[in-house]
C-alpha cells in the first residue's frame, strides 16, 4: 500500500536526501512565483499548491525524475521552453540526472498564475 502523507514536508522526507532538495527547490521555486497568499497541502498523494482553494499546480519526486503538473498551454516561445520536458500534454518531467531547470518551473508557474486570473471564457 502507498504512504499516505498529510503534509508536504512528510512526502518530502519520503525520498532520499539528494532527490530531497531538488523537491525543496521546486516547491521553494513554485510558491516564489505563485501569489502570496497560494496554500499548500497533499491532493491525490502528492503536494500541492493551491490558489483560492483551488489547485494550481502539483508537484512529485519518483526514482528517477521529478514532474510537474499541469502544464498550460502557451504561445510559440513558451512551448519552445518546455518542450523538451514534456512527458505527456499535462506533464513535465525532470531527469534527476541532469541539472533542473528552476527556470522553466518558474514559468509554468507564471503561466497557470495568469490563466487562473483571466475571465473565463478569455
Amino acid at each position: 500500500m502507498a504512504a499516505r502523507f498529510t503534509t508536504i514536508d512528510d512526502y518530502i522526507d519520503s525520498f532520499p536526501e539528494e532527490v530531497q532538495d531538488v523537491l525543496r527547490e521546486v516547491r521553494r521555486t513554485i510558491l516564489a512565483a505563485a501569489p502570496a497568499q497560494a496554500g499548500q497541502g497533499i491532493s491525490y498523494g502528492i503536494p500541492t499548491i493551491t490558489l483560492d482553494g483551488r489547485y494550481l499546480v502539483y508537484f512529485a519526486g519518483w526514482k528517477h525524475h521529478v514532474s510537474v503538473y499541469p502544464v498550460p498551454d502557451g504561445d510559440a516561445s513558451f512551448e519552445e521552453v518546455v518542450a523538451p520536458y514534456r512527458a505527456a500534454k499535462g506533464t513535465l518531467r525532470f531527469p534527476l540526472r541532469e541539472p533542473i531547470p528552476y527556470d522553466v518551473i518558474t514559468r509554468v508557474t507564471s503561466a497557470l498564475v495568469a490563466q487562473r486570473a483571466r475571465p473565463a471564457g478569455e
